[in-house]
């Protein structure tokens, strides 16, 4: 039995969502997206999502703030956001990352804000 839910995305096609993320492939649980080129910004107010998330760094710095604390992200960095955690995002110099969320952000409007 084959399975038919393997799909090979093209970034250059993903549909944005309001916040400037690409979205890239998606499963039941999972899914991913892209920050490209997100220029520096006033830190915004804090917000908490009904999904976790995990990050990468392949380009530039933001500061995570997250619960009370402040974590600087860089190339190579990793981080997580727990499911409801109040957060907000600096970004400090043109910032480029992939995230997974789980369950995927972008259904049922968990990704609205």
């Amino acid at each position: 039995m084959s399975d038919t839910s393997v799909n090979k995305i093209d970034s250059t096609h993903s549909p944005k969502g309001k916040l400037g993320q690409k979205y890239l492939a998606s499963g039941k649980s999972l899914s991913m997206r892209l920050w490209e080129e997100e220029q520096p910004n006033e830190e915004k107010e804090p917000s908490s999502r009904d999904y976790e998330t995990v990050g990468y760094v392949i380009n530039g710095r933001a500061e995570l703030q997250i619960e009370g604390q402040i974590i600087l992200l860089e190339p190579g960095s990793s981080w997580v956001v727990p499911k409801g955690a109040s957060h907000t995002y600096k970004i400090l110099e043109p910032f480029t990352a992939v995230e997974a969320t789980s369950p995927p952000a972008q259904v049922h409007g968990r990704d609205e804000d």
